[in-house]
């Protein structure tokens, strides 16, 4: 090509009429050669299955779902599970496919061969996808697309089973697990309970109600055993008063000496029965004042034994003629009111022995309630974080036996086929006509190579030719003026020799073309 040249469409017009048989006879090889291969490539059919994600039977509302996957996941692994190479070695062996492939190749190959180009599944949008297989036989495409339609709509049903049985297994041993710390915590809070009875919160207005009561018994007690003491003071003198005024023909009364640091306690004078009366009176006293435990309690009491042994001798040696009735009325009224006093004594010191004991009983109760009072705080804090945590448990264990009780539910409805199924809406059908190869789009883009090769060739030849056409070319790259032009100058001999070369590579070039035409042609038409 001449530098700086630029071509009109007139001069474009020229190349093309010039070079035209660069143009044709590509376009006719290419295409005729694309024609013969398109025709020889095997004709493959395809059958496909439309199926259609049916929502669960019974509403969520009543029964909720355990499979909360999105239906293009869960696509993706029962796809993943069609595609196996276990599924479809089973597929291959049951319709005897690829036995050339068998024979000559690894199951491995074939396998993938049959996954990666024949089987495809294609997810449309909303609950449609479709199941197609490729092949070359109409009636082996549509059985192995129904049964792979089959193995979909199982593996749906199978995988949600699974689903809500791995769920609902889950779930009771999450409950179990919940019940036996319930449990665990259960006996911990009794034990609590148990070892703390009566120092519990809920215990503390009970105390105090019982503290206050305990308090107003001692206080009735210790009145009661202040008048018990007085009346006995009371009774007690009167008694010295009548056994201080003794009669000229009784013995004389008895006396009593203290116990000093040298000399024990000592009862002198007057008869037996009047010492072991006076020593009970005394004892009475001592008991009232140092309590039943003190040691000169203890040592009194042997003289009070001893004395009522010698009263009891006295009595079995008192003659008849001395008893009460050779004594006046007045000495037997007087010595029946001692008698009395005495009594009275016996029963005030009983009673005051008895309040004495219930006070003490009282008060130890009222320091235990006090007791229990003062810890109450204590108790009250350690029973909020048993409880708290008594109580997380329940609601814990309550939600996860509803979420149990109502996977199970679902899980009933998964194996009797309730749940979302997959439900094919467009059976796989025998294919009428091949899907591939498109052989008319092939044999298009064939026609459209050879164009494009030929005007490439003619692009590449005008490119290489540097030959000056017109005297506007030689004036224009020379800067020469163009004074004449002298034609091509041939003898007859050399044009008949030109001529026939001309019309024997027309010829052949015209041959080429219309042989290649007629294959396209024919390739079209039959």
């Amino acid at each position: 090509m001449l530098p700086g040249k630029k071509y009109k469409p007139e001069d474009l017009l020229r190349v093309l009429k010039r070079r035209f048989w660069l143009l044709l006879v590509p376009f006719a090889v290419v295409s005729a050669g694309t024609a013969v291969v398109v025709r020889k490539l095997p004709d493959r059919y395809m059958s496909q299955a439309t199926i259609l994600v049916v929502p669960q039977k019974v509403p969520e509302a009543y029964v909720k779902s355990p499979v909360v996957t999105r239906i293009q996941d869960r696509l993706r692994t029962i796809q993943q599970q069609i595609l196996s190479r276990t599924r479809l070695e089973k597929v291959i062996e049951e319709f005897n496919l690829y036995p050339n492939e068998r024979k000559n190749g690894i199951m491995e190959d074939v396998v993938q061969n049959m996954r990666d180009n024949d089987v495809r599944i294609n997810i449309r949008e909303g609950d449609v996808f479709t199941v197609a297989y490729w092949g070359d036989n109409p009636r082996t495409v549509q059985r192995v697309a129904e049964r792979l339609t089959g193995l979909f709509v199982e593996a749906n049903v199978v995988e949600r089973a699974t689903q809500a049985d791995q769920t609902n297994q889950f779930l009771e041993n999450t409950v179990e697990e919940a019940r036996r710390k319930l449990a665990e915590h259960e006996k911990k809070l009794e034990e609590y309970r148990g070892a703390h009875q009566g120092e519990l919160p809920s215990q503390l207005e009970a105390n105090l109600q019982n503290m206050a009561q305990t308090m107003t018994q001692i206080q009735q007690v210790s009145l009661s055993m202040s008048q018990d003491r007085e009346q006995r003071l009371f009774a007690e003198k009167q008694l010295k008063e009548l056994e201080s005024d003794t009669p000229p023909n009784d013995p004389g009364a008895p006396t009593y000496t203290p116990a000093t640091a040298d000399t024990p306690a000592r009862i002198t004078g007057g008869t037996a029965a009047m010492q072991y009366e006076l020593a009970k009176q005394q004892l009475a006293v001592m008991m009232t004042s140092k309590g039943e435990g003190h040691p000169d309690v203890k040592s009194f009491k042997k003289i009070v034994s001893e004395l009522q042994q010698k009263a009891e001798a006295e009595a079995l040696l008192r003659p008849v003629t001395l008893g009460e009735a050779a004594l006046s009325p007045a000495e037997q009224a007087k010595r029946r009111r001692i008698q009395d006093l005495r009594t009275g004594i016996e029963r005030l010191d009983s009673s005051i022995a008895a309040k004495q004991t219930e006070e003490k009983r009282l008060r130890t109760f009222a320091a235990t309630l006090q007791r229990r009072i003062e810890v109450a705080p204590t108790r009250e804090s350690e029973m909020s974080e048993l409880t708290r945590d008594y109580a997380t448990l329940t609601t814990i264990y309550t939600g996860l036996l509803t979420k149990k009780e109502d996977s199970s539910v679902a899980a009933n409805l998964e194996r009797r086929q309730g749940g979302e199924q997959f439900k094919p809406l467009d059976s796989p059908r025998i294919p009428e006509r091949p899907s591939e190869p498109d052989r008319p789009r092939m044999n298009l883009i064939g026609m459209a190579a050879g164009l494009a090769m030929g005007l490439a060739l003619i692009a590449l030849f005008e490119y290489r030719d540097a030959t000056f056409r017109t005297d506007d070319e030689v004036t224009h790259h020379l800067a020469f003026p163009v004074l004449a032009v002298v034609p091509l100058m041939e003898s007859d001999q050399e044009r008949r020799r030109t001529t026939r070369r001309r019309w024997l590579l027309g010829l052949s070039l015209g041959s080429t073309v219309a042989g290649c035409l007629a294959v396209l042609v024919y390739t079209f038409v039959f």
